[in-house]
């Protein structure tokens, strides 16, 4: 990406959308499972884990068709290419980023059961 695009984008007030990683019930699922995004947008997704068990945030088809800016999570700021995010129980992260290519991505969380017992969900970004 040209330097002078990125710094454009940096520019954009990020659009706030938050997930949870299962919920206080431990069930295993994102709530919400769906995101609706628009290519070239700038978003700070805020993932919570409230359960009792560990999850991850798997999208790599999605992680590789974006530009990440930072994740932050406790006193550390991550930067750079991103695949998956594991959130133990308790956790927040932040993932700020800008979409690039639309498209339908896939989300789950690889935890053997996990996604078969529907921790999954679904990342469109349109044009």
């Amino acid at each position: 990406m040209a330097a002078n695009s990125s710094s454009s984008f940096l520019k954009q007030p990020a659009t706030g959308i938050t997930v949870s990683l299962s919920n206080s019930a431990s069930e295993l699922k994102f709530e919400p499972n769906h995101l609706e995004l628009v290519a070239g947008k700038r978003y700070q997704l805020r993932l919570t884990n409230p359960s009792q068990l560990k999850h991850y945030f798997t999208a790599k088809d999605f992680a590789d068709s974006i530009w990440t800016q930072k994740v932050e999570a406790g006193k550390v700021e991550i930067k750079g290419a991103i695949h998956e995010l594991e959130l133990k129980p308790g956790a927040e992260a932040e993932w700020v980023f800008v979409t690039l290519k639309p498209g339908n991505y896939s989300l789950r969380c690889p935890i053997p059961g996990h996604t078969e017992a529907g921790m999954t969900g679904e990342i469109v970004v349109s044009n």
